[in-house]
């Protein structure tokens, strides 16, 4: 083993020590609404990313409740730590945040019959991030269940230019559009990139087996409807038993829909 797969293992496992501690929320209460409400402005008042108003309740809009977006919160130690809202994007259901910065990209996507995981609304306390900065992956995982989840072709990521190495590093993203400025509120310039899912499952997990997960906890985040009739509390993370080979039938394909 060399140096580089030593400094990964030893990264791994703490990610995989910080995720003993955390819990995954879908958020559908009021009262959940407004803490990620509140995550989201302090974020985005710490990076400059949009144009903002004093009340944090005007960053809940319609789109966080249309029937294929899931909201997250992510909890550590029982303090929300951050958000993320998942769209997920079908050929016969196109709403999606990144489609209204780049329509045509997304509708090429669509056109060709391919499904979609549109992580938007990424946000972290900043006062947690300094102290924590696996935060982004702790987060992400809700993207890595959801394309298996739902089987999707691409995880689409629409990133500020110099987070473009991070998403290129760990997630195999290719470039789609080149960087636009100050789209609708944002005051930030945004490019779009995509992870090819099926392509680089396989190694993604290789690398990073925190990014893991077993069916029923992929279930437990998104079913709706029949398959799920009440809406879970919180989820705790299930990436170490996957890891440790209980769940490594689910890398077969045959269980991705949960």
């Amino acid at each position: 083993m060399d140096n580089g797969e030593m400094a990964n293992n030893r990264f791994s496992e703490k990610l995989l020590g910080l995720l003993d501690k955390v819990e995954y929320r879908r958020v559908e209460t009021s009262e959940d609404m407004e803490d990620v409400a509140r995550v989201r402005y302090k974020a985005y008042k710490a990076g400059s990313v949009m144009h903002l108003a004093e009340d944090s309740h005007l960053l809940i809009d319609e789109v966080d409740f249309d029937s294929n977006a899931y909201v997250f919160g992510v909890y550590h130690e029982e303090r929300l730590i951050s958000t993320v809202r998942l769209h997920h994007v079908t050929p016969d259901h196109r709403v999606t945040s990144s489609g209204k910065v780049f329509p045509d990209e997304i509708t090429a996507f669509l056109d060709a019959g391919m499904s979609l995981i549109d992580p938007v609304r990424l946000a972290a306390d900043p006062e947690i991030w300094s102290e924590m900065p696996a935060i982004p992956y702790l987060t992400l995982r809700l993207a890595t269940m959801a394309a298996d989840y739902f089987d999707a072709d691409r995880v689409l990521q629409m990133v500020k230019p110099a987070h473009a190495a991070f998403y290129r590093r760990v997630f195999d993203g290719d470039f789609v559009a080149s960087p636009k400025s100050r789209q609708g509120k944002f005051i930030i310039d945004l490019m779009l990139m995509a992870t090819r899912c099926k392509d680089v499952r396989s190694s993604l997990y290789a690398r990073f087996p925190f990014f893991m997960s077993e069916p029923y906890e992929r279930r437990m985040l998104f079913a709706r409807g029949e398959e799920m009739p009440f809406s879970p509390l919180t989820v705790r993370p299930s990436a170490r038993r996957a890891h440790s080979g209980h769940g490594r039938i689910a890398l077969s394909g045959s269980a991705y829909a949960g």
